[in-house]
């Protein structure tokens, strides 16, 4: 069962057809399986809208190829010990026909314009990681994912 903000019970419809017009709370599960936990459901509603922004503005679908990760997860890829994605504040995402550079770029100049949260981007060989954790963090890593679970 997951809960919206107010502590009611979040419906199916809402659970599975939308945070906002394209992404839904499926989307960003943790890839064991788990869902994203009630006490963070503002945080993913909040990166949701963020990338909503950033899908309005390019016109294509954005994949989520990672979302919320549980701690024990998180510890079994040996993502970072305090990795945005245990907060479900962050995605790794990919665009079909645009290069990760590309993606990249596209975030960093809406978040100067003030349309995108401030957040972490880090760009990897075939995807971008954008967080929204409230400052900027930039970085390059080395890491290719897919989408197999």
């Amino acid at each position: 069962m997951v809960l919206r903000d107010n502590g009611k019970k979040m419906s199916e419809e809402e659970e599975f057809f939308g945070l906002t017009k394209n992404f839904k709370l499926k989307e960003f599960r943790c890839r064991d399986g788990s869902d994203v936990p009630e006490d963070l459901m503002g945080n993913v509603r909040l990166l949701a809208e963020n990338l909503q922004v950033l899908r309005d503005h390019i016109g294509k679908p954005i994949r989520i190829i990672s979302g919320y990760r549980s701690k024990k997860y998180n510890t079994k890829i040996n993502g970072a010990k305090r990795s945005q994605h245990m907060l479900a504040k962050a995605a790794d995402i990919k665009i079909s026909g645009m290069a990760p550079k590309e993606v990249r770029e596209t975030i960093l100049e809406l978040i100067q314009e003030g349309k995108m949260h401030s957040g972490g981007v880090g760009i990897y060989t075939t995807f971008v990681h954008y967080d929204v954790r409230g400052w900027n963090a930039r970085w390059k890593g080395s890491g290719v994912k897919d989408d197999i679970k």
